[in-house]
């Protein structure tokens, strides 16, 4: 089996394996795009091809920016479209695709690559773990009153509330730049969230509302009237009257609960299913009944690789001071390292060290901690991290804590 490099020439064959190795069919062409392969950037992509020449497997990657705890802003590659042919499988295939594709993004300088799982149990061989997490909630409009925030005065929440300005209600294919401008604010405070690029927006790629299909998109203005918010969503046709929400952007609190009372107040509409819910998000809390909301669909949504651990380490920032010694195995690679790692002031030096460990653990496990998306003792407890002494689990805790949760929702 030979891994090679495709090009531009090769689209049209790389989709059509891609696609049987999935037992997909091309949907109907729709104007202006919104196939998600549409993005594919083919300098990127690998075949996988038999003794005589055929593709029997594919694997690409998108050039994202992750952001990290911390604001901080790091070019991430956005592993996709990975399937080998069902008469190829269990001959190595993936395995030499994966291998060969973490060769290539080492190459390129890059300490981290990202994914979204189609299967659990597939990626964690490969040195990746999941690292943030999402979920749907479904709130019927009969149990979708917010109550009034009880630290604040009725005239005070009052002022608040009118100070977030007005909303208007458009549709997605009216207000492309709206929509890709705050977006791009939003990602760059939300630790977890991915860029998007200009090029999704102007092919139209991937799910709404970057995709054609037809929604309808609230869009928040702030008193100076910059839209700072948005809230992307259609409503179902028929008996169930159902609202579904694909997404509300915005970084400001206070605009999320002005989008969230909109959504939920909107007439002729039986339920509201908002699709991405971050599991500590206060909007639950905002109901006057806490039972109001239905959390449903709990999930995995990112996962993350690391490739150079030293480097993932010392580029995201920290919220705590402490050191730890970390012993850390990548079985697919085949390398081992023990990492003194040391915090101060919000930055970290991470250095070979031959002192005693504190943690043992798998990349895939220091991955899924990394964003902060997961306690290191909820994983020690699991049996998948081995602490050394009394009081590692609580230190490592203490240092991956981050001041806002991980969370993304942009799919590719």
């Amino acid at each position: 089996m030979e891994i090679r490099n495709t090009t531009d020439q090769d689209f049209d064959v790389f989709v059509s394996t891609m696609l049987a190795a999935f037992g997909l069919f091309p949907d109907t062409p729709v104007d202006g795009g919104g196939h998600w392969w549409s993005a594919l950037e083919m300098d990127r992509c690998l075949f996988a091809v038999t003794a005589d020449g055929r593709p029997v497997g594919t694997a690409g990657a998108y050039s994202f920016e992750l952001t990290l705890p911390g604001e901080a802003l790091v070019p991430v590659s956005g592993v996709t479209a990975v399937g080998v042919l069902p008469s190829h499988r269990r001959q190595g295939a993936l395995s030499s695709l994966m291998r060969h594709q973490l060769a290539e993004l080492r190459a390129r300088g890059e300490f981290l690559s990202v994914l979204l799982a189609s299967e659990a149990l597939i990626y964690r061989r490969f040195g990746y773990g999941p690292a943030t997490h999402t979920a749907g909630l479904t709130v019927p409009r009969h149990r979708a009153a917010l109550a009034v925030p009880r630290a604040r005065a009725a005239c005070e929440d009052r002022a608040a509330d009118a100070a977030t300005g007005p909303i208007e209600v458009v549709r997605s294919s009216d207000c492309g730049e709206v929509l890709e401008e705050v977006y791009d604010r939003y990602r760059r405070s939300q630790p977890g969230a991915l860029s998007r690029p200009h090029r999704w927006w102007s092919l139209r790629a991937g799910q709404p509302p970057i995709a054609p299909t037809p929604r309808y998109v609230a869009v928040h203005r702030n008193s100076d009237g910059v839209p700072d918010g948005y809230a992307c969503y259609t409503i179902e046709p028929g008996a169930s009257r159902t609202m579904k929400v694909d997404e509300i952007i915005t970084a400001d609190d206070a605009v999320h609960t002005a989008l969230s009372r909109f959504l939920l107040g909107h007439d002729l509409v039986a339920q509201v299913s908002f699709k991405h819910v971050p599991a500590d998000h206060p909007l639950r809390w905002q109901f006057e009944d806490f039972r109001g909301g239905e959390v449903t669909g709990v999930g995995d949504w990112l996962w993350v690789r690391l490739l150079d651990v030293p480097g993932a380490l010392t580029a995201r920032g920290w919220f705590a001071d402490g050191e730890i010694v970390l012993d850390v195995e990548d079985r697919f690679l085949g390398e081992r390292g023990r990492h003194l790692l040391t915090v101060r002031d919000g930055k970290a030096e991470c250095v070979p060290t031959d002192r005693e460990p504190d943690l043992s653990l798998d990349v895939s496990d220091l991955a899924s901690v990394y964003l902060g998306g997961t306690a290191p003792s909820t994983l020690v407890r699991a049996g998948h991290i081995r602490a050394h002494r009394p009081g590692a689990a609580a230190l490592a805790d203490a240092l991956f804590r981050t001041e806002r949760s991980p969370h993304c929702l942009h799919w590719f």
